[in-house]
């Protein structure tokens, strides 16, 4: 018996393993650099083949100036794998989405990001890397009708489905421009981190940033699944915030 216990278990591990790399990705690399192979301009994209250190891979940038030898950086990477741009029929197995960095042939990532476009679908809003986010900072409760603290709607996902609510805290990660949207992490200093319910994501079409004590007036989705193994039980969606 034990013999075949054992058995079992060194056929299950590399499943297991595979299993839990599949629902934990590794965190993407904060910058991303190389030399540009080839350039493919879209209707508001730049895509890249770029040679790193690592091999080739393609990058896609808010639309740039950009020619073949330049050396470029990456900021700010988002990693998508099968990814499909119907604008260049194209399917690629790897695509890092940023914004381009201030090296060669590259413009400042500010200049950029003021006419940033939405991220093309399927865009991870949670990959962007931490230098986003702020401390958390106990937050009173919002008040009037609908008023819930961050704990309140991720306790009771149920309850709370297609219901308006307010919920007021502090930004602690912001994401712009992703799926057109931008996405906010909200926390009030109530919940816990040990059973996730400190922190509600938003995501709005107004401006914020890491650090804004803001309410939040949105519809409370559930289960909703945005393809790529990103799905969240909770999220509060249309918001509209109020400082």
């Amino acid at each position: 018996m034990k013999k075949v216990l054992a058995i079992c278990m060194l056929v299950a591990a590399p499943l297991l393993w595979a299993a839990d790399k599949a629902a934990s990705p590794p965190p993407a690399a904060e910058v991303v650099g190389g030399e540009v192979l080839e350039v493919k301009d879209v209707e508001s994209y730049t895509y890249l083949r770029l040679k790193t250190a690592q091999g080739e891979t393609w990058a896609a940038v808010p639309t740039a100036k950009v020619k073949k030898g330049d050396k470029v950086t990456i900021d700010n990477p988002m990693v998508m794998k099968n990814f499909e741009s119907k604008a260049l029929k194209k399917t690629f197995p790897t695509v890092v989405f940023g914004m381009l960095g201030t090296g060669k042939g590259g413009a400042p990532q500010a200049a950029q990001a003021s006419a940033r476009p939405a991220a093309p679908q399927g865009a991870n809003p949670h990959a962007l890397p931490p230098k986003v986010e702020a401390p958390d900072a106990k937050v009173p409760k919002a008040s009037g009708a609908n008023a819930y603290t961050v704990a309140e709607i991720m306790a009771k996902p149920a309850a709370l489905k297609d219901k308006p609510v307010l919920v007021r805290g502090k930004v602690v990660k912001y994401n712009p421009g992703i799926m057109g949207k931008n996405w906010i992490h909200l926390r009030d200093g109530s919940g816990s981190a040990a059973d996730q319910t400190n922190d509600v994501l938003v995501t709005t079409t107004e401006d914020a940033k890491p650090g804004d004590i803001l309410t939040a007036k949105g519809v409370v989705r559930t289960d909703k699944d945005f393809g790529a193994g990103y799905s969240y039980k909770v999220i509060v969606e249309e918001a509209k915030l109020q400082r």
